[in-house]
Order: C-alpha cells, then structure tokens, then sequence
C-alpha cells in the first residue's frame, strides 16, 4: 500500500466520521432545544462540543491509531482548534462566494458545499499533521 493509499483510506474515515458528527450535533441540539427548552444558541454550544469529543475520539482510534503519545486534555484542545480553522474557512469561503456570485447567491448550497469541501480540507490536513502526528 502507498502513502497515498492510506492517506485516502484516513480521508474516507475522517469523512464519514464528520457525518457521524453531523448527526450527534444535530440531535443533540434538537434533544436540547426541544425537551430541555434550552436557548439553541447555547445548545449549540453543548451540541458542538459533544459532537466533537466524539469524532476527535473517533478520529484518535480509527482515523489516525498511530498517532503520537500526547496528553490527552492537550490533543482534545488541539482538536478543537483544528476544527475551529477549518471552521472559519469554511465560513469564509461561503461568506466570499456569495457576496462576490449572483449565482451562489441564488444557489446558496454551492457555496456551503465548497465552504464544507474546504473546511474539511483544512480540518484532515491539521489533525493528520498536527492534532495527530504519527509517531
């Protein structure tokens, strides 16, 4: 196997771990604005950081098991911050297409899907180099 091949194989997995993520955010938030009757602002909060602990331990068994001996407290917050990056690139590049494509701005999802492509770019990228060193 070729360091491309499993550079694709940890791509895939963090992808599908994303989606995974995707649905414990969204549920958990649901779970709290609904039958809780939470703020979903602060939901979102309690959401995200569930949703991210999950995928970043995820991430540390499947995606990445060879990563380096780190503190644990310290590669959840370099997780946290990877995702934070990604975050705002994904942010900024639908915020960047839309005020600058009449045609994004009519299709709004083209953006969110470049925005997500780069976000999760970004996101792969940190956490294979960074927040998950191989040893």
């Amino acid at each position: 196997m070729t360091d491309m091949d499993g550079t694709l194989r940890q791509f895939l997995r963090f992808g599908a771990v994303g989606i995974l993520g995707f649905i414990i955010d969204a549920g958990f938030l649901q779970l709290l604005v609904s039958l809780a009757g939470l703020d979903p602002y602060i939901s979102r909060l309690f959401s995200y950081l569930i949703a991210a602990t999950l995928t970043w331990q995820l991430n540390r068994r499947y995606t990445f098991p060879k990563q380096a001996d780190v503190k644990l407290h310290h590669q959840w917050l370099y997780y946290l911050g990877a995702n934070g990056i990604g975050g705002l690139l994904n942010y900024g590049t639908y915020a960047l297409l839309i005020f600058n494509s009449q045609f994004i701005h009519q299709h709004l999802y083209y953006g969110v899907a470049a925005g997500a492509v780069i976000g999760l770019t970004c996101n792969f990228t940190l956490s294979k180099h960074w927040v998950f060193k191989p040893t």
